[in-house]
């Protein structure tokens, strides 16, 4: 007779989430041997980074595209670059999640096409489109169209999926990246459930979908959540975010199946929080957030991806992405999470934080909807002016040091990092001739599509009846489909909409935020401040001018938002028109103003190209007495190169001390002009 087991060896384990690693880089073959080869790891699905001219609707022969090809994700162009993406992944059998917002239907359109051409059936298909385009106006910026026109395209994607690919998440909104430009805990729940309430309003009065599927439309809602290292918070705005989720679904839109309302969510962890200064220590602020989103059973994600400790250096490797695909596994095969109930309930301390995000939150939340609603509240430019002045006093806390970071402004002596020791091989590089050689493809592609073996129809019908349905009121989703059958490009299906709907550029927020750090007599602003006016004095100009650009289609502009805002309270008059800017265009604007400086900030790897040219044209306007400052991740080679180039200065996420930092330029400035240096300490 056989002895009785314990009974706590017979409870049923929790199964675990859902392992990503976003991923993706320079062409759909590197990708997909990078994808096959991470499945093989034991990762559960894919999450596929594109680059940003596909990000933004740009083909990768087009001006802004230049430097920025395969850099920080992978170029798609079409649906025969989508085949290789997924050449040997069975796509039925896959769980595929794509970081794309303003081009997220055209994507998805690709994606449906090579599906069926593997065989699969549609309504099998599972995975999610991010398609949050309010976070994109407020951080990422890879927006194209206004506000108006993006939400319809974001309504129409959710009708269609939710009746021809119903295990689709149609729409991931992303309170990550408002953590990343500055948002509070509450500021990430209220705008993101803000977001989430315009989407669903749209849907239901589109009339495309009936009141009695709307718990069909709530069940495919999914959320992308940032998490970062002060976990306690972070996992009581988890279940906060639970919380409040329930009561707005259930509340305003009569949804009574608790299983449609539940809270569905996935998470990357914080990539704010990362240090370029001893990089090591990112391992356990990773470790650290990714139990914030674990620990706690009746909040915890159903899909988790870890960022790398270097990713503050440059890309990652793939043994890199292994590591961080290893901690979630630790976590879940050896450790014994998976096997208790929730280890939080009833804890007052937790309910006690819980009830106050709630409130806050809901607080927050009826604001917003005062001003008509999250949409609104971007037009009048209110969201990005408060996440401006939530990073500016964020970085003010750092600088201060009341806001502690390891190995930064805190315990800053270090033995020598071996990780780190070779620092050319410590990141992967994207090869230069990757993008001639993508761009070559899209030309012969263009040349070839509607011969053997492709035998595509010509598309200018096809994008003719998209720009059609676009004038009209008509779901915009098989008018995509058509243009993706017949080979139409990226550019292409972009441009149509672009001529119809028009493009948006979102408030900057700079103008309106508040000052993050005061003047007070004998502060290093101070100091800086005097160094400014004098200059100015010394010129023989009312203030220093500065010109703050971003060449390219990096959108991630909240470095570039913190350095105008310090530089304006610092006394300089600040040029600064937002992202996605030309060369020409910078220097234009530099000449024009009649500005003392150019700060360029560049954080998707396209430095190498664009900042030269940038000097190139300042060179032949005449205008080579304006320093030109870069700021970015830039590896320490390329820094070298660009200051050989003629770059006066190059800042990187080391450099935390922005007020330094405008210190800094004001030296360059008196450098360039020949004037002496000032014997004010900055």
């Amino acid at each position: 007779m056989t002895e009785r087991q314990p009974a706590e060896d017979k409870r049923e384990k929790d199964r675990p989430w859902l392992m990503r690693t976003y991923a993706g880089h320079s062409t759909a073959e590197a990708s997909n041997e990078l994808y096959r080869r991470n499945l093989a790891k034991g990762q559960t699905g894919l999450s596929v980074a594109f680059d940003l001219p596909t990000q933004t609707g740009y083909d990768s022969d087009h001006i802004l595209a230049r430097g920025e090809v395969g850099r920080v994700g992978v170029p798609i162009a079409h649906v025969g670059d989508m085949r290789r993406l997924f050449q040997d992944i069975p796509l039925e059998q896959m769980n595929t999640s794509m970081t794309i917002n303003a081009t997220a239907m055209w994507l998805l359109a690709l994606y449906q096409v090579v599906a069926e051409e593997q065989g699969a059936d549609i309504t099998k298909l599972q995975g999610t489109t991010q398609n949050d385009i309010v976070k994109e106006y407020l951080s990422r910026g890879t927006h194209v169209f206004p506000p108006g026109p993006s939400l319809r395209l974001t309504t129409d994607m959710i009708a269609y999926t939710v009746s021809h690919i119903p295990k689709w998440n149609p729409i991931n909104i992303c309170s990550y990246h408002l953590q990343e430009a500055g948002a509070t805990p509450v500021q990430e729940i209220a705008y993101a459930m803000s977001t989430a309430i315009a989407v669903l309003d749209a849907v239901r009065d589109s009339g495309q979908v009936p009141q009695e599927r709307m718990g069909d439309v709530v069940a495919r809602i999914s959320f992308f959540v940032n998490a970062g290292v002060r976990f306690v918070e972070e996992m009581c705005k988890m279940r906060a975010f639970n919380r409040i989720w329930d009561r707005v679904t259930r509340e305003r839109y009569g949804i009574e199946n608790p299983k449609q309302r539940r809270f569905r969510y996935g998470v990357q962890v914080n990539s704010l929080g990362l240090t370029e200064a001893q990089p090591e220590n990112n391992v356990q602020r990773i470790v650290l957030e990714m139990l914030a989103v674990t620990l706690s059973k009746d909040a915890r994600a159903r899909a988790v991806q870890l960022p790398a400790w270097n990713e503050a250096l440059g890309l990652p490797r793939p043994w890199d992405q292994q590591w961080s695909l290893r901690i979630q596994q630790v976590l879940a095969y050896e450790s014994d999470l998976l096997e208790y109930e929730d280890i939080f309930e009833g804890s007052k301390v937790i309910e006690a934080k819980v009830d106050q995000l709630v409130e806050e939150a809901f607080a927050e939340i009826d604001r917003i909807q005062e001003m008509g609603g999250a949409m609104a509240a971007v037009e009048s430019g209110y969201l990005k002016s408060q996440l401006v002045a939530s990073h500016a006093e964020r970085r003010g806390r750092i600088e201060s040091g009341q806001e502690k970071i390891i190995g930064v402004n805190i315990f800053e002596g270090t033995e020598p990092n071996p990780l780190t020791a070779d620092l050319d091989t410590a990141i992967q590089t994207v090869d230069p001739a990757v993008e001639a050689r993508v761009v070559a493809s899209l030309q012969q592609w263009r040349d070839s599509r509607y011969q053997p073996p492709f035998n595509h129809p010509r598309p200018c019908k096809a994008l003719e009846r998209l720009k059609e349905a676009a004038r009209g009121t008509g779901n915009l989703m098989e008018a995509t489909l058509e243009c993706a059958r017949a080979g139409a490009t990226t550019g292409e299906w972009a441009g149509a909409l672009r001529e119809v709907f028009g493009e948006f550029r979102a408030p900057t927020g700079v103008s309106s935020a508040p000052v993050a750090v005061p003047v007070e007599e004998g502060s290093t602003l101070a100091l800086v401040r005097r160094k400014v006016d004098l200059t100015a004095k010394d010129l023989g100009v009312g203030k220093l001018r500065f010109l703050v650009g971003k060449p390219g289609l990096d959108g991630h502009s909240n470095g570039a938002e913190q350095i105008a805002v310090r530089a304006r309270d610092a006394g300089f008059e600040v040029v600064y028109q937002g992202i996605r800017l030309t060369p020409e265009q910078i220097v234009d604007a530099a000449v024009a103003e009649d500005v003392h400086a150019v700060g360029l900030s560049i954080l998707s790897g396209s430095h190498a190209q664009l900042v030269p040219d940038v000097l190139e044209r300042l060179r032949v306007a005449g205008a080579t007495d304006i320093p030109v400052i870069a700021g970015g991740i830039i590896p320490n080679g390329d820094a070298e190169q660009l200051r050989a180039a003629g770059v006066a200065a190059v800042f990187t996420p080391k450099d935390f001390d922005i007020t330094g930092i405008i210190g800094r330029i004001v030296d360059e400035i008196r450098k360039a002009n020949k004037l002496d240096p000032l014997e004010v300490p900055a």
